[in-house]
């Protein structure tokens, strides 16, 4: 369903009720259901404009992506990006991650405060080839690296491994332009075939993961470290390093 349908839903079924209410109280005038007409339509005008600045930010890097990967295609003899997804968090998941979070319930505030609205995800082959990725997306000059978070290097105590990245990229509007967050996850298929398991168990069990199947997935996580290191190791048998080497850990700084 899309999601700014959803939202027009949820304020007319809001309007519903509140109207409901006032002609329950036996309002004198509509006066006050005009006034929270209002709020909730500005309330879901914010949303929708928010929404489609994270959009036009998702689509400005995804055409910096694109532009990589076409060019290594086309041009050279091997691609660092296998795939590439793009998300954009609905109304449900962004108002629940804000009140979860705590703080005001204002654009501004939720903007400051959730830096995942807008997302990417770059699968690669290889470990080696997460970092270059960022390096080269990090060099670009009209994207600036707010956040860094390693993963790979430093994975979380349940295994999930990735190389996280929050860039700042201008979209410019008609009459101003807006700098947009966007959350880049680059990660080897390997670990993103056991994110993908992972995310998927623990939506089942409501993030309650029975203790054999926390123990399965970090037995997994071990495997698939293992396996990453083992296509490591064999890389030079598919293509030789150049002097366009991709950086290890750590080396990715925001600025």
């Amino acid at each position: 369903m899309d999601d700014h349908v959803g939202l027009e839903d949820l304020t007319r079924r809001s309007l519903h009720e509140l109207l409901k209410v006032g002609h329950e109280l036996d309002l004198e005038d509509d006066r006050g259901t005009e006034a929270l007409t209002a709020q909730l339509r500005q309330v879901r005008d914010e949303f929708v404009q928010l929404r489609m600045h994270y959009q036009f930010g998702i689509d400005e890097v995804q055409t910096k992506v694109n532009i990589l990967r076409q060019e290594f295609e086309q041009v050279h003899d091997y691609s660092p990006i296998e795939h590439v997804r793009t998300r954009l968090k609905s109304v449900e998941s962004l108002v629940e991650k804000a009140v979860r979070t705590g703080g005001e319930m204002t654009i501004p505030a939720i903007r400051e405060r959730i830096h995942d609205i807008a997302g990417i995800r770059i699968t690669c082959s290889f470990v080696s080839d997460a970092y270059w990725i960022a390096d080269m997306l990090s060099r670009q000059p009209d994207l600036t690296v707010l956040t860094v978070k390693d993963y790979i290097d430093r994975p979380k105590p349940n295994g999930y491994r990735s190389l996280h990245l929050i860039v700042e990229v201008p979209v410019f509007l008609s009459e101003h332009t807006e700098k947009v967050p966007v959350e880049l996850q680059i990660r080897t298929i390997a670990m993103d075939f056991w994110a993908s398991v992972e995310h998927k168990l623990s939506y089942k069990y409501r993030k309650q993961l029975p203790a054999h199947l926390s123990a399965e997935l970090e037995d997994a996580a071990r495997a698939a470290d293992a396996l990453d290191q083992r296509m490591e190791r064999m890389r030079e048998e598919i293509r030789p390093m150049s002097d366009r080497s991709s950086r290890g850990p750590g080396t990715i700084a925001s600025r």
